[in-house]
């Protein structure tokens, strides 16, 4: 009997399911890997806020130390990093929740979720350094 053949009696052998370079790139699918890695960078973020708060809390020193550095040119990145992920997984989660409910499960609805997602997470990213620079 060939390796391929199969025994009288025995199912057939599932298939392997197919690699990446099988399927093409999506919306959805980016969207979905993106929220998956802002899930994850919002932990940075949560590092950064614990660092602020511990830095308020104790003395001038070490609150001059977290000002020095998300003042800097790598800090203001980290921060606005850190504000489009927290968007960004905000609407990927607004849209999971409207696909839980059953709506916009249909290809032009679906793919323009994700699009709004997108656009939306750096459009409020860049609303709130905008509102946060006026103030300043």
């Amino acid at each position: 009997m060939a390796s391929s053949e199969v025994a009288p009696g025995r199912p057939r052998p599932r298939p392997l399911s197919p690699h990446l370079q099988i399927y093409r790139f999506t919306v959805t699918m980016v969207m979905s890997i993106l929220h998956r890695i802002t899930g994850v960078g919002l932990y940075v973020g949560v590092l950064l806020l614990a660092w602020f708060l511990i830095a308020a809390s104790t003395d001038a020193a070490a609150f001059g130390w977290f000002t020095a550095f998300i003042q800097s040119f790598i800090g203001r990145l980290v921060l606005f990093g850190f504000t489009w992920a927290l968007f960004n997984h905000m609407l990927g989660g607004i849209r999971h929740f409207i696909w839980d409910a059953g709506y916009g499960l249909e290809a032009p609805t679906r793919d323009q979720l994700a699009w709004i997602g997108a656009i939306g997470g750096l459009a409020l990213t860049f609303i709130t350094f905008a509102i946060g620079y006026a103030v300043r």
